[in-house]
């Protein structure tokens, strides 16, 4: 199977870096190099910096039902195309060939979702305190030429949530995705090109984030912002884009926590938390994390929890019958070695896994360890990999404050079959998407983004829209 090196995308035209620097492409089930990808520098950026320029004056004047037309075929052409992407995605990413087909797919529902949404921006009409001849108007603008900074977990799911929303309100955006899989993402923008977006409208590139990042953030071109990737990075590309008052938006890391009460469907809470916590091997900012099990149900669920880990197929992701891949790289092999060596030193229980798989790719064992004390590293920094700690609570409250201690808030779960816990839990989790008996169904038309260190501001639902818009009043008399 073939695997394409990829350029950087600018003004329209897949072309190489102007100095020639590419970086390589790894398959992370073998380690070896697969392609390359183009390293860009500032010439680069100032030639894709005047493209989102000259872009964003000829989209934001395009009615919003034709650019609906133009992300349509956009959506169709993902879908025709998601079998090769999916391909292409495994290759550089190793999630499970189903996995990387469903997120070309999903991200066709994402674009139609918001080229219906765009159409209903509406400004409004507001009465005048005096004259009849005073006409008092809100109208809602796009904001201009957007930088959006992009992770390898989800490369196309993560560009498609910040471009799809762009697009609708009529900004142009230059995306920097991520070297370590570059050619999925540029599928993506493939399929805008042939879809017939205006010459810069969006842009891709790829290099160094930090020089990037510096450069394309205080450009006065840009006027917005959107990261998704770690809280200590975020904090960082929020201070900088605070210093040239760019409005932003961060989905950053999660430390999910999972309640399960006492009288929660053990089977239910194994079968969704499981599916979520060991998709994508756990490299997820909504994956569960801390589970929090009563204890008088602590046993079931644990050993319930490391079968269903133990069942696991892992392997390449283009092998037919894989369940699980590869970690995205050597460092996260290292990362889980260590977690799992403090919990254990500390008093946890392995019950499943905690070992590398073979000396060749990054595949480690889903390893589910119990009785975890809260001191142990696993539940105070997020593993992002296949890994569950569970340790036992007594009464709600000591959950939900448990849940609460730490300062991310993106995500959480929560099994149980009272109402009166579910209202409790709903009310008292402090995250900023909570599933309670499911799994993580996030969607178009739903708030996607955290609250507390997890971030701030959605890429999900029409409130997704709103960063991407200027809101002006203007007040017209007539003489």
């Amino acid at each position: 199977m073939t695997y394409p090196s990829t350029q950087l995308f600018i003004a329209g035209e897949w072309q190489d870096a102007a100095d020639g620097r590419t970086l390589a492409v790894f398959n992370p089930s073998t380690g070896k190099e697969i392609g390359r990808v183009a390293h860009a520098g500032v010439k680069d950026l100032d030639r894709a910096l005047a493209a989102a320029q000259k872009g964003f004056e000829v989209w934001r004047d395009i009615p919003a039902i034709e650019r609906a037309r133009t992300m349509r075929r956009a959506a169709a052409l993902m879908r025709e195309r998601a079998a090769e992407i999916g391909a292409v995605l495994t290759q550089e990413n190793g999630k499970p060939l189903a996995e990387a087909k469903g997120e070309a797919m999903a991200a066709a529902d994402i674009i139609e979702w918001f080229a219906d949404e765009g159409q209903r921006v509406y400004g409004r009409i507001v009465p005048s305190r005096g004259s009849l001849a005073v006409r008092q108007l809100v109208v809602k603008d796009p904001i201009g030429p957007v930088a959006a900074f992009t992770p390898w977990n989800f490369p196309i799911n993560q560009v498609v949530r910040k471009l799809s929303a762009a697009l609708a309100s009529g900004c142009s955006m230059l995306i920097k995705a991520p070297e370590e899989t570059p050619a999925s993402p540029a599928a993506l923008i493939q399929a805008f090109a042939d879809a017939g977006l205006p010459a810069g409208v969006v842009g891709l590139v790829y290099g160094n984030p930090a020089e990037i990042s510096n450069y394309l953030i205080p450009h006065p071109i840009i006027r917005k912002v959107t990261f998704t990737g770690s809280t200590p990075v975020g904090k960082m590309l929020a201070g900088l884009a605070g210093q040239h008052m760019k409005r932003v938006t961060m989905e950053l890391g999660g430390h999910a926590p999972v309640i399960v009460c006492d009288d929660a469907d053990i089977a239910l809470a194994v079968k969704a938390a499981g599916a979520a916590k060991f998709r994508n091997a756990g490299q997820v900012c909504i994956s569960p994390t801390r589970f929090l099990v009563h204890g008088s149900v602590q046993k079931e669920f644990a050993e319930t929890l490391a079968t269903y880990a133990r069942g696991l197929k892992v392997g390449d992701g283009l092998t037919e019958g894989t369940t699980m891949g590869p970690l995205a790289n050597p460092r996260r092999l290292t990362a889980m070695a260590e977690f799992t060596q403090d919990a254990v030193k500390q008093g946890a229980t392995l019950l499943a896994g905690g070992e590398r798989i073979g000396d060749s790719g990054n595949f480690w064992q889903p390893t589910i360890l119990n009785d975890v004390p809260l001191s142990a590293k696993v539940f105070n920094d997020e593993p992002f990999g296949p890994m569950a700690a569970i340790r036992p609570f007594d009464k709600i409250e000591d959950a939900i404050s448990e849940a609460n201690r730490l300062s991310f808030g993106l995500a959480g779960y929560a099994f149980t079959s009272s109402l009166k816990n579910a209202h409790i839990l709903s009310q008292r989790v402090e995250v900023g998407m909570l599933w309670i008996n499911q799994p993580a169904t996030p969607s178009a038309e739903l708030p996607f983004g955290g609250i507390k260190d997890s971030g701030y501001g959605s890429e999900g639902g029409p409130e997704a829209m709103e960063a991407y818009l200027n809101t002006r009043s203007v007040s017209i008399t007539n003489v």
